[in-house]
């Protein structure tokens, strides 16, 4: 079915896109992590420039390795380029440069299956520690990781993996979808990896191997298209694979939709479905690295009856809160200066669209004077739908034994191990937090 391996026809786009470059550093001047990585000082055109000595060669100046490993994901770059050339995505092969000078293939793949390995970990053990079995082949999890349907589905909802950490937030997205009369079938998890574990750690044949796979699994709708929700699986499969894939097959096999742009576009359809007021002041929690997704969100917010939707003034950057993760230090200012906002405009609740998002912030809510939900809570509180947060519930007991108690049902109903359970809460869970709680 290839005409060439993935690997060279992801080196031949990376060729063109090179060639294409002019060095003219506006990606640099616009990127909001240059300042907080401490490289506002050198010219622009200099960071550029390295960052293409480091995509061929993995090797460059310093002031280019900390751009490149300070990269958020915001996007801006790319609005800012004239000449056809997705500077985020350069970014992302300086970084693959850099893998691939620091470590032979054999470290690298190991690497790759380490992280694959704990996020499968992750994913699944905290996904049965708050979902029965049924419930989680709803969301094509266990043997409806491996069902066909007899028929065709308008869509395929694709996951990805990490949401299923915050099961609430893709079981509103699919009982909005029922509401709507939507016809689709769910795919993610690890079994369904877009391969960006393997691509950070430098493994292209093994990324491009299970990105394949996976989009081979998604191909099969009957409106071509992929209903996707993960913003970092989206970014993965539209700047990497599926056009890596199209120069070597000469098509694409779907196109993808970030789940909010989607809703969006079928708000005439959504909105007479919204028919319960929601009295409630909200701000919402910006990350722009997805175009159209939080202008997405903000329409939706303000289709619903009752709803109030306060602008906090703060700087919106990353694609999504974990990614904001590279600048530890900028990230926590970026997290406090946001509920001190919040706080003193007096909003009902802070609402988050992605997961990484809502399990960095939910257990503020216990200090701050405010929820903090999922924007699909307040859709689905307008449509009388209703899915408990279980994640926050757990994670604002803050106490690794007390949580692993409160979870012995459904422990033993998945024959997990307690003392595995409780390092994944320990790590994760608990340890999910960026911006320490108040003392208590």
């Amino acid at each position: 079915m290839n005409d060439i391996p993935f690997e060279t026809a992801l080196g031949e786009r990376v060729e063109d896109m090179l060639d294409a470059c002019t060095r003219c550093g506006k990606c640099v001047e616009v990127c909001p992590s240059v300042k907080p990585a401490g490289i506002a000082d050198t010219p622009p055109e200099d960071i550029i420039g390295g960052i293409l000595d480091l995509v061929r060669t993995g090797d460059g100046p310093e002031a280019s390795r900390k751009w490149a490993a300070s990269c958020m994901l915001s996007g801006e770059c790319i609005k800012a380029c004239d000449y056809g050339v997705n500077p985020r995505f350069l970014l992302a092969m300086a970084r693959l440069g850099i893998a691939r000078a620091d470590n032979e293939l054999p470290e690298r793949r190991r690497q790759g299956v380490e992280r694959y390995r704990d996020v499968s970990r992750d994913v699944t053990m905290l996904s049965r520690l708050q979902l029965d079995a049924a419930v989680l082949e709803r969301l094509g999890q266990k043997s409806a990781s491996v069902s066909t349907p007899a028929e065709a589905p308008d869509f395929v909802f694709y996951t990805g993996c990490n949401v299923l950490k915050t099961p609430h937030i893709a079981l509103l997205a699919l009982d909005i979808m029922d509401a709507l009369g939507i016809t689709y079938q769910v795919m993610g998890g690890p079994s369904h990896c877009c391969g960006i574990a393997q691509l950070r750690a430098g493994d292209v044949e093994m990324s491009g191997r299970m990105g394949s796979n996976t989009i081979e699994k998604l191909s099969h709708s009957r409106s071509g298209q992929v209903i996707s929700w993960c913003p970092s699986c989206y970014v993965q499969f539209t700047e990497t694979t599926l056009p890596t894939i199209e120069r070597q097959r000469g098509s694409r096999p779907f196109e993808m939709t970030p789940f909010m742009r989607f809703l969006d576009g079928r708000l005439d359809e959504l909105k007479p479905n919204l028919q319960r007021r929601v009295e409630m002041r909200v701000a919402l929690h910006r990350h722009p690295g997805v175009a159209g997704v939080m202008e997405a969100a903000a329409e939706i917010l303000k289709a619903i009856p009752g709803v109030e939707l306060v602008d906090l003034k703060q700087p919106a950057v990353g694609l999504q809160s974990v990614n904001v993760g590279v600048l530890p230090a900028f990230k926590r200012e970026l997290q406090l200066n946001e509920l001190q906002a919040a706080r003193d405009v007096g909003v009902d609740a802070l609402v988050a669209v992605y997961h990484s998002d809502h399990r960095e912030l939910c257990a503020h809510e216990r200090d701050w004077p405010f929820r903090i939900i999922n924007i699909l809570e307040v859709v689905g509180e307008s449509m009388g739908l209703h899915r408990h947060d279980r994640y926050k519930q757990l994670k604002i007991m803050q106490d690794a034994d007390q949580i692993v108690a409160e979870c012995s049902d459904l422990i033993a109903k998945h024959s997990l191990d307690p003392g595995n359970a409780r390092n994944v809460i320990v790590k994760v869970l608990l340890g999910d937090q960026p911006l320490a709680l108040r003392a208590t």
